[in-house]
This record gives C-alpha cells, structure tokens and sequence, in this order.
C-alpha cells in the first residue's frame, strides 16, 4: 500500500494509490499522516475501505511530504562502504547519528531554494525508515515491528556549513527544503527485500549515484535497534539510513548544486522525486 499527502503546503490531506495506479482522498476516514495517526496497524485499517470509492484526485495534485512533521528526523552517516571510501573516511565501528531539524521536511517536488552563500549543497539519496509504534530498547530480533514503512530522502548537505567551523552536522544539513521525504509512505509488504533496493540519483540527467541498499554497513534492524538506546522513537519518526557512492563532495574535482539544475532520484518501489533548484 502506499499512502501520499496532497494539497498545498501546510494544507495537506492524506491520500492512497488504488491498485491501478489512481490518487484517491482519504481525508474522509484519516485527518493526516502523522505522530498521532501512523501506527502499526493503519495500513490494515485503510485495507478494509473500498478504494473505488474514495473521490479520485488529479494527478497533478501536488504531493507532499509523507509524513507530517515527523517528531525526530534522524540520519545515519557514513553507512555505505563505497561512501565512506569515497569522501576518505574510515567505515565506523558504530552507526553515526545526527539530525536534521523537522522543518527541513519537503515535499519530493518542491523546489529547493539554496541557503543565502551556499556553494557547496549536495546531494544524497537515502532510504528513510518511518516509525509506527514507540521504541525504546528495542532488539534486532523485534525491530520490524515497530515499522511503519519506508520512503524516499534526499538528505540535502551544505558541505561548507557541515564540515567547516565548530559545531555538528547539523548545521548543514537543516535548512528549510533540504529533507524532501516522499513521494509515497510504503508498507512494508510491498518490499519483497529492503536489504537489496537499488537507488539512483541524477543531476541534469546525469546519473552520480547507482547504489543498492545492500552496502549498507548497518542495515535497517540494527540502526532501529541502535538509535533506541539513546532515545525513545515515536510514531512518524524518521531514520534516514545513509547514502551510496556519487556524492558531489566525491566527484573530483568537488560538483555541487547551482541555480536551474534539476536533481531526480528514486528506490525501487517507493517512487521518484524531482527537485528544481534556485538560486538566492
């Protein structure tokens, strides 16, 4: 199943895809996707309609962010192998966590705005993992239960801001715009492996990142696992779990993003976004 927001930004309403591939509104039988409404069990609830029946939407419909301002945005570094090699860094003996502040949400095809003398915004396709039920101390073994489903992230990184001065990462990586999630929140069952989900993205239909979410360093139980030693997960959380290779920081000489270039990247089975970006 996979569930979208629509309409105008900050006015949102919950939607679904039928089985052929139509927008339908939900906004009857569900206020939104978000903290209050994602559970474990919304995606059996939602089953029980007949889709068919559900107003259709326009399939220009803007679309926005699946999750409505997820409590914790949170994101794992360096968890590719090849990635970690590529920008120089050693593979951790532990997952790296950072943040990114929940106003950095966006919808898959907003269009990003560079922050005021940014010259260095990169890009990074990411698997996001959005959470269903609380989680705290949570096994491996137990991880999946407390899954909702999966989405598309395009971790956004301003790299001066990032790695130059004091402070932590998450000065770069927290402007408004720089955390699209969507377009689809998909439930689990539609992914027959999430340990083999090929990913792409390109810039100007140039294609800098072809990777597999088999090179995860950590894969999804353990990061869920990890992180909920160190704070309770709640419902509409999202962990984002790291990038594969093709970076712009990698590319040698460095290649960053610059006003008029338009970034599209997808996973298997949960869609494709596309981002303009603009100048300041």
């Amino acid at each position: 199943m996979k569930l979208f927001r629509w309409g105008s930004p900050g006015l949102e309403k919950p939607g679904i895809i039928d089985k052929d591939g139509v927008l339908r509104d939900l906004s009857a039988h569900i206020d939104d996707l978000s903290q209050s409404t994602i559970s474990r069990d919304l995606f059996d609830r939602i089953g029980k309609l007949e889709l068919a029946s559900l107003p259709q939407l326009d399939a220009s419909v803007r679309v926005g962010p699946c999750v409505d301002r997820p409590g914790k945005f949170i994101c794992i570094g360096l968890n590719y192998a090849d990635h970690a090699s590529e920008t120089g860094a050693e593979i951790p003996a532990e997952p790296v966590l950072f943040s990114k502040a929940v106003s950095a949400a966006a919808g898959p095809n907003d269009s990003l705005h560079l922050p005021p003398g940014s010259k260095a915004t990169d890009w990074e396709v990411e698997l996001g993992v959005v959470i269903g039920r609380t989680a705290k101390l949570v096994s491996e073994e137990n991880a999946s239960d407390y899954i909702a489903g999966f989405c598309v992230v395009n971790d956004y990184s301003e790299r001066d801001y990032q790695l130059s001065g004091t402070g932590q990462w998450v000065k770069g990586k927290s402007f408004d715009g720089f955390g699209p999630i969507g377009p689809w929140l998909v439930s689990p069952d539609e992914i027959d492996n999430v340990d083999n989900l090929p990913m792409w993205l390109e810039v100007n239909g140039r294609r800098y990142q072809d990777g597999n979410t088999r090179t995860m360093i950590y894969k999804v139980p353990e990061l869920l696992a990890y992180v909920s030693r160190f704070m309770t997960l709640e419902p509409g959380d999202i962990i984002s779990t790291g990038t594969p290779p093709g970076v712009g920081l990698g590319q040698d000489p460095p290649t960053y993003l610059r006003d008029g270039d338009i970034v599209e990247l997808s996973i298997l089975g949960l869609g494709t976004q596309r981002q303009k970006i603009v100048g300041t």
